[in-house]
């Protein structure tokens, strides 16, 4: 308002100092237009002070240019790390709920030759020798007024071979193989502005146990070491998130038991992950677990430490090999009573897990391609986390005369991969890699296979009268993938 007054007074004054000029001699206009000019220097200084004292007397709209403090664990770009998501944020994300579709083809070839294509001890492939879809998922988030919900559908092999390997299944009714086969995540929960945060959430949900995604999409290889394959992808409990500082998570369960749909005893199994990232090319972790897992025997206590560091070491996006960052996974757990023990007596044989697993990721041209190298071993006494071998359509919870997994009874393996990737954007990758897994006792599909001649015959896990499984001590195959996360 005040500026708009100074402008017409400014117009006035100049048309009054024409005029004047216009109607009187040379000298005396002369004398006349300083005078004006004089005049109209005075009254704008009076208007600039009027401006000034208007401009800070009246009020303004509040600008804040603090930037907004990043969730806990995001204050820089994680992308890079082994089992994460690389995909950042998503072009399909709405106000109140965040999609995301997830889909895993493959074709495995195992230089073995299984006569009936299958594949066992691998919980990521179960056919070779021909195109199966691994996975195919649809889910997302849902979130409004700090109520949140997930879910993930798992159509394709996975929703055959994750119940296989739960024994907890074979207690009592309620069909819980079926009732949950086509979930891997189905969870709601509630987060509190307290701090940095805190989120309880209930259902099923993802395990960080052996540090690789159960999504191949998220890893960098497609066939992960034993450390991973061999220990839980999910929980049915609940979770309670805390975030005491930006770099730090540490989170607690109360679930059912070890990769279990139901409880295989009377008493729930306890968990625990601590999570610190002290800066975006550094997250070590550690998750540690205690339960009475073995269906059947209620006395006998498992406990489990898996422990990882990830590091990104060379970082040049500028570059041809633009960046290189590693993993490195120890594990260690045992199992005590029940005729076992942790570290074996003339009367309790030793129920031992150790295990390591090595990775290196190379990104080249922008992270156009990707290359990893890795590999592992373990050793179980009493093979209580070596998976069970679907030799006559056995299952974790049925067992096979063909390979028992007892008390005493050692199993000792490792392996050994080279991953090479093509991703022409964050959300699709083209994955081939190279598979050499090898162990002490025949274990791996031969080329018998096996399926009894015929298929399956009598009850899931039983012996068949003058046959016998192929198995062999080592595997060697290739695993192309086309692997889409949306």
């Amino acid at each position: 308002m005040l500026a708009s007054r100074a402008a017409v007074l400014l117009s006035l004054l100049f048309a009054a100092a024409v005029c004047a000029r216009a109607q009187s001699s040379p000298e005396s206009s002369d004398a006349a237009l300083r005078r004006q000019v004089q005049d109209l220097q005075k009254r704008l200084d009076q208007l600039e002070k009027e401006v000034a004292a208007g401009a800070a007397g009246a009020p303004q709209a509040a600008v804040s240019t603090a930037a907004a403090a990043p969730e806990p664990l995001e204050f820089a770009d994680f992308t890079w790390l082994n089992g994460n998501s690389r995909e950042g944020d998503t072009p399909l994300d709405t106000k109140y709920f965040t999609p995301e579709v997830l889909v895993d083809v493959n074709y495995i070839q195992d230089f073995n030759h299984p006569k009936d294509h299958s594949i066992d001890g691998s919980c990521e492939t179960g056919r070779s020798n021909e195109f199966q879809v691994q996975q195919f998922g649809l889910g997302g988030d849902f979130h409004y007024d700090n109520v949140r919900a997930r879910f993930m559908t798992q159509f394709g092999l996975y929703s055959t071979m994750t119940p296989n390997d739960d024994p907890s299944v074979a207690r009592g009714q309620g069909s819980l193989a079926n009732a949950y086969r086509y979930l891997s995540e189905a969870n709601g929960g509630y987060h509190f502005d307290v701090g940095n945060g805190v989120n309880v959430d209930a259902g099923i949900f993802l395990s960080y146990i052996g540090l690789f995604s159960y999504y191949n999409s998220e890893n960098w290889a497609y066939q992960p070491s034993y450390v991973s394959a061999n220990t839980p992808w999910f929980f049915n409990g609940v979770r309670v998130q805390t975030f005491p500082t930006q770099h730090w998570k540490s989170e607690f369960w109360i679930i059912n038991g070890w990769q279990s749909y139901g409880m295989f005893n009377e008493m729930p199994g306890l968990g625990t992950q601590q999570l610190w990232r002290p800066n975006g090319r550094v997250e070590l972790l550690t998750n540690d677990y205690w339960g009475y897992d073995t269906l059947g025997v209620p006395s006998r206590q498992r406990f489990h430490s898996d422990n990882s560091l990830e590091v990104k070491y060379y970082d040049h996006p500028e570059r041809i090999l633009d960046k290189q960052a590693f993993s490195l996974t120890l594990d260690a757990g045992c199992e005590s009573g029940g005729g076992v023990s942790c570290n074996g007596t003339s009367s309790t044989p030793a129920q031992q897990f150790l295990g390591f697993m090595l990775y290196n990721r190379t990104w080249f041209d922008h992270d156009l391609f990707g290359l990893t190298l890795g590999g592992g071993g373990i050793t179980n006494p009493g093979r209580y986390l070596v998976l069970e071998p679907q030799i006559n359509g056995a299952s974790a919870a049925s067992g096979s005369p063909y390979f028992t997994e007892n008390p005493g009874q050692q199993f000792r393996a490792w392996d050994a991969s080279a991953t090479f990737d093509y991703m022409p954007n964050r959300f699709l990758t083209w994955r081939v890699e190279f598979d050499h897994r090898e162990s002490n006792v025949p274990y791996f599909s031969g080329p018998g296979g096996i399926t009894p001649p015929g298929g399956d015959t009598g009850a899931p896990g039983s012996s068949v009268t003058g046959w016998a499984p192929d198995l062999s001590k080592q595997e060697n195959r290739i695993n192309v993938a086309m692997l889409i996360h949306l």
